[in-house]
């Protein structure tokens, strides 16, 4: 299990996210929802322990361990793996980071499997990050976060600039890894991605870098859905509801 205690996180000297507190359970996907800029991604770039991203106060445990202050490569060696917005753009191979990733992670036993699911093997022959889709870019993301073999799977945003067609296939390996008892930690703006998964737990709402709202996921999302963020905003501004 993942967890975040009372988390406050700066970026050059600016507080960005103010005492950020919530759980990812192994087997479960937990769900971070909040408007544009409001501290999502500096939160899970904090918690990998991304350089530029300070830890002013709280702590980060995995499984009960301190991890507050470990350098980002022991994070990622125990287990702790990030799925970015967007994917650098350089001039290597899909496939040549694909093999590389799985003989580090001894995973070769599930490229074919994992890279037939998310539709991908197209790719292979294409530069990372150059003239790929949205959709492509996400998939190709997802997939060298399961090649890792992930305790704990940040993924930040998976369903923004992504068709129909993709969020389906996203949302089934994102499945696949809660069932295989990987913990999830899914960022989304707009909620699309929430009605194609099952294993869905806890939903949290940020605004203005503070968590202020628990729920359920279908209770959050309906909330959410139905008021907007501006409802998050007046009635609980930075008041914790639990």
């Amino acid at each position: 299990m993942l967890e975040v205690k009372e988390l406050t996180v700066a970026v050059e000297n600016h507080i960005i996210v103010k005492r950020a507190s919530l759980r990812v359970v192994e087997g479960k996907i937990n769900v971070l929802m909040g408007p544009n800029a409001s501290g999502k991604t500096t939160l899970l770039k904090a918690v990998v322990g991304i350089p530029g991203y300070e830890i002013v106060s709280g702590k980060i445990f995995l499984n009960g361990e301190d991890i507050t202050n470990d350098p980002p490569w022991i994070r990622a060696r125990k287990g702790i793996s990030l799925a970015f917005q967007s994917l650098p753009k350089i001039h290597v191979k899909i496939g040549h980071l694909v093999k590389a990733i799985s003989e580090k992670y001894s995973s070769a036993n599930i490229v074919d499997y994992a890279s037939e699911k998310l539709h991908l093997k197209y790719l292979f022959e294409r530069s990372l990050g150059h003239g790929l889709s949205g959709g492509e870019e996400k998939r190709t993301e997802l997939l060298t976060v399961a090649l890792q073999k992930p305790r704990i799977a940040l993924l930040d945003e998976p369903d923004s600039g992504v068709d129909v067609e993709s969020i389906k296939l996203i949302a089934d390996v994102i499945d696949e890894l809660a069932e295989n008892n990987v913990g999830v930690l899914l960022v989304t703006h707009q909620g699309y991605i929430l009605k194609y998964l099952k294993n869905l737990d806890k939903g949290y709402v940020m605004v203005s870098g503070e968590i202020v709202y628990k729920g359920n996921v279908g209770e959050v999302y309906n909330k959410v859905l139905n008021l907007g963020y501006s409802y998050f905003k007046r009635k609980y501004g930075g008041k914790e509801v639990w």
